[in-house]
Order: C-alpha cells, then structure tokens, then sequence
C-alpha cells in the first residue's frame, strides 16, 4: 500500500480541532490496529490506519489543538511502536499478512518523517525526525530492506553533518552528548547493514568510528549490538583475543540493559576464549559467575572444562548431543571445526611431549580414533606453524620429533647432570656421618657424668 500523495494534505494543518480531537483520532487509530491484529479487514483497516494517522498529524501541527511537544511525541511514538510490533508479532505466518503489515509500516513512518522533517515539514522538528529515522532504519532491517535501509542512513549522516558545520565552537555539554550519541546509533545502523552485506572494509571502518566517538550516551543495548557485530568481525579475522574483549563488553552491556541476549554473547565469549587457548576461564569473571548455573550456560560451562581438561571425548560428546541447545546458534556452528582443531592440537602437543618418536595410529586414538589422514594434516600445521619440530615418516606412519639443543650436545649435558647429582648425593652421606658421629659424641659424654655421679654416691 503506497500513500497517494496527490490526494494526501499533510503539507496544511487541520484546523477547528483541539486537544480532545487528537486523543478520539488516536483512539480510533488503536481500535484499527486491534482490528488488523484479529486479522480482520485487513485492506480497509490498513487505509483507515493511514487516513487518520495523517489526520493525527495534521492537528498536532495545528496552532489552535493547543497540543504540547511531549504530547505530541509521546503519542507519535506510541503509534510507531504499536505499528513496528504489529508487523513483528502478527505477520511472520502468513505472506500475505507479512506484506501487508509491512506496507503500513512503511506508510506511517514515512508520513511521520514527511511532517516532522525539519526544513520543509508540517510540523519541523529535528530531533523527534532524527529519532523517527533511527527507528524506521531499525524496522528497515529487521524487515532486511537494505536498499532503503542505505537512503535512511544517507538522510541520517547529511543531517548530522549540516548539524555540526552549524554549531559554534562553544558547543556545550548537552549538546555533545546528544551528537555523540546520535553517531553512534547511526554507526549501529551501518554495523549491521554491513554486518549483513558481508561488506568487512565497511563494517570495519563503521565498527572504529563507533569506538572512537567521545562523549555519546547510548543505550546499553545498542553499544551491546555494536561490540558483539565488532566481536564477529574479529572473530572472521581469526584475531581471538580482540574478539573475547569485544564479547565481554557486549555481555556486560546487555546484562546492564536487562536483555537476555547477554547469555548468547556469553556463549561467543566462551568460544572466543577457546579459540584464543587462553588458560582463564571466563566463568571466573564477577559477572559471568552469575550466570554459570543458567541451563543454557551449563553446557558452555561443561565445554569449557573439557576443553581446558583436553577431554576430546567429552568435548565432542557435548557438541554431538548438542546440550544447552549449542549447535543451533549459526554462529557457533561456523566455528566448531576450529574449536574442534584448536582442542585436538592440544591434545597432540601433550601426547607426544614425553616422546622422541610416537606412531600416528597412537596419536588418532588419543583423539577419539579420528581418520590418520586428519591426524597428518594437524601435524604439518602445527610443524608449518613453529609448534612443533619434527618430521613425519608416512611409510612406517610414525611422527620423529626434533632433537633439541639440549639433546644434540648429548654426552656434555649428560656428564653434567649425572656430575651434579652424585656431587649432591656425597654431600648428604658426608652431613649425614657427620651427624652421626656428633650424636655418638653426645651419648659418650652423657654415659660418662652418669658414671661419675654414681661413684661419688
């Protein structure tokens, strides 16, 4: 459903209507919003919707309604919410309805833009069209609509623009705060729109500019949103550590604001710690304790024991049965092959630690009796990667460490170890006769006053 502008009049207030008109046409909003929520008349109530929205607008711009700003963006906001929950709840099983729902979202919000634009609106008010225009880039996403999703963050970042060659160099705190703030919502909406275009040069450049802002007051869940897409990004560039940090600050974020994406993140943050093979659990933090009880988290809690335990079998028990409902995040399931490598490759520097020479068949069979060839290409990693020295006799299929400089001196070290313990093994038979003979002494003597007593009694 498209807005006819030819027959549309939001560019002229509606005159002759008061404050009580506005509150009877937003209840008759409600009511046909009710009505397509029962799924009832959809068409007839969907351009009813339009028709009185702009009616709606039409009097709030209206001199002689009397209505205040804060009513007026209360009531506005109302109706966007009430509009992007409508296509969120009702239209997601059925297409039609989906479509439907959709196009209203459109309609409203774009009505809503066309009367609050601040230079050629019915009712110009930048602030409440700048907000408007963040939450219409929000619904544009989740309704994956990039192409109009790019035009709003266009709109977005040329306002912002005119706004700060306009400002004087005395710009005062509130005012700072409130850019800050508008850029990094803004940078939210171009982190995910890149985030989903798989655009990394974009998302990159997004991501730095976010954290570089100053003085900005976000909510807790958009710098959440920023820090876990960050953390995506780093973990696709394979930089783990930058990614666990990343994944930390978006848990904190999202458990501030409440939301219950903080035990995903928890989960990313995990796996990124695996992936980095730190040694600090990252259940040991104050605010990941909290948390490590959850059902969804036991499994991770689990995973994280096994891992640091170099349980392979464990490990891959727990991602086979998919405990704690692990597997169904995308996510991790694109990086369980290299959790599943970097916990093998664990287990192979431990196995053949003590060993100069160790067959492979012996080494698969410590790893949950995997394929020798998987085995081979471990090896060769870990021997390209400076791991671990050594060469690999595929005719016999055995692994023949590296002697090390220590060992290839040989006899030298040998004579000087063996020198060294015999050295210490003399000095303690010598404190040792020593000791005793100074408790031979000590009863000499004693024995010899006993006798002298005796013979003066």
């Amino acid at each position: 459903m498209e807005v006819d502008e030819s027959k549309s009049d939001l560019h002229t207030p509606l005159k002759h209507h008061g404050s009580w008109s506005y509150k009877a046409i937003k209840q008759l909003i409600k009511l046909h919003l009710r009505q397509l929520s029962d799924n009832n008349d959809l068409e007839t109530n969907s351009a009813a919707v339009t028709r009185n929205y702009e009616r709606m607008l039409r009097v709030a711009s209206s001199n002689e309604a009397g209505i205040s700003p804060n009513a007026v963006e209360k009531g506005v906001n109302g109706m966007l919410e009430r509009v992007s929950s409508l296509v969120n709840n009702y239209y997601s099983s059925d297409p039609a309805y989906e479509s439907m729902g959709r196009a209203l979202a459109r309609d409203v919000y774009d009505l809503t833009l066309k009367a609050f634009h601040p230079n050629n609106g019915i009712c110009p008010n930048e602030r409440l069209w700048s907000k408007t225009n963040l939450k219409y880039g929000q619904l544009l996403y989740e309704m994956n609509e990039t192409a109009k999703l790019q035009a709003v963050i266009k709109d977005l970042l040329a306002s912002t623009s005119s706004q700060s060659s306009g400002e004087s160099d005395a710009m005062s705190f509130d005012t700072n705060a409130q850019s800050g703030t508008n850029a990094m919502e803004i940078a939210a909406l171009q982190i995910q729109l890149y985030s989903r275009l798989k655009d990394t040069k974009k998302l990159r450049e997004a991501y730095h500019s976010a954290m570089a802002v100053r003085g900005g007051i976000p909510h807790p869940r958009t710098l959440a949103m920023i820090q876990e897409l960050g953390g995506k990004m780093h973990m696709d560039s394979r930089n783990f550590d930058e990614a666990s940090q990343a994944f930390f600050q978006a848990f904190k974020s999202y458990d501030e604001a409440g939301d219950r994406a903080r035990l995903r993140c928890l989960k990313y943050l995990v796996m990124a710690s695996m992936l980095h093979a730190s040694s600090i659990n990252p259940f040991d933090s104050h605010e990941a304790r909290a948390h490590r009880d959850d059902p969804e988290i036991v499994a991770m809690t689990n995973l994280v024991q096994a891992f640091h335990n170099d349980d392979v079998k464990k490990f891959e028990r727990i991602l086979q049965k998919n405990e704690g409902r692990i597997m169904d995040d995308e996510f991790v399931r694109d990086h369980v092959a290299d959790l599943l490598r970097t916990i093998r490759t664990q287990v192979i520097l431990r196995s053949i630690g003590p060993y100069t020479r160790i067959r492979l068949a012996r080494i698969a069979k410590d790893l949950n009796d995997i394929p020798v060839e998987d085995v081979e290409s471990l090896l060769v990693s870990l021997i390209l990667n400076g791991k671990l020295k050594g060469q690999i006799d595929q005719v016999n299929g055995i692994f023949v460490k590296a002697a090390s400089q220590g060992d290839s001196e040989g006899t030298p070290n040998t004579a000087k170890t063996t020198d060294s313990i015999e050295s210490r093994t003399t000095a303690a038979i010598v404190q040792l006769t020593s000791a005793l003979e100074h408790l031979s002494g000590m009863t000499t003597k004693i024995a010899s006053k006993g006798t002298f007593i005796e013979a003066r009694q």
